[in-house]
């Protein structure tokens, strides 16, 4: 074993994301964002996420006041990272922390409206890295089954990163 190490996985959702649960997060994120955006816009001088960052104090609050329309989506997922499949083709990867975040988002315009949910995965034993592929082992395993380690093999593909790794 070379380490233990935890991945972040960035989700980022737009006006194309596919899936219902994409859509729904989508959807409800930008009417949070509307909502809460007034406080900070109340004069109503401001169109974009990025001109209220600009200009209204503590508007990088709207981070954290907007993800509580989403929590309920994430809760959904049972704590299972989506779209990171082990080379079974298999969801594998465990988180137990998630930051929501505003990328861009237009008052005016729903289609500019992006976010992205960055999922902080459980710790991981890390066994190797062949090639573009890396070998893990849960650090939580039952040990009742006769010394042998379940193991998953996987590519570090696009917003998959490692986020922490301690030797």
């Amino acid at each position: 074993m070379k380490g233990k190490i935890r991945l972040c996985y960035r989700k980022i959702i737009t006006i194309e994301s596919m899936s219902t649960w994409e859509r729904l997060v989508f959807t409800d994120s930008f009417t949070e964002f509307k909502m809460q955006a007034q406080y900070y816009n109340q004069a109503g001088k401001y169109n974009t996420f990025a001109q209220l960052l600009q200009n209204a104090p503590n508007a990088n609050q709207l981070h954290f006041l907007v993800s509580g329309a989403i929590v309920g989506y994430v809760k959904q997922l049972n704590g299972i990272v989506p779209d990171v499949t082990n080379n079974l083709g298999l969801l594998f990867l465990t988180f137990d922390q998630f930051r929501f975040e505003i990328v861009n988002s237009d008052l005016k315009d729903i289609d500019k409206h992006v976010v992205a949910i960055n999922f902080y995965s459980d710790e991981l034993n890390y066994l190797a890295q062949i090639d573009q592929y890396l070998l893990t082992s849960k650090t939580n395993q039952n040990t009742e089954n006769m010394g042998e380690t379940l193991t998953d093999l996987f590519t570090i593909s696009p917003y998959l990163s490692i986020y922490s790794i301690q030797q």
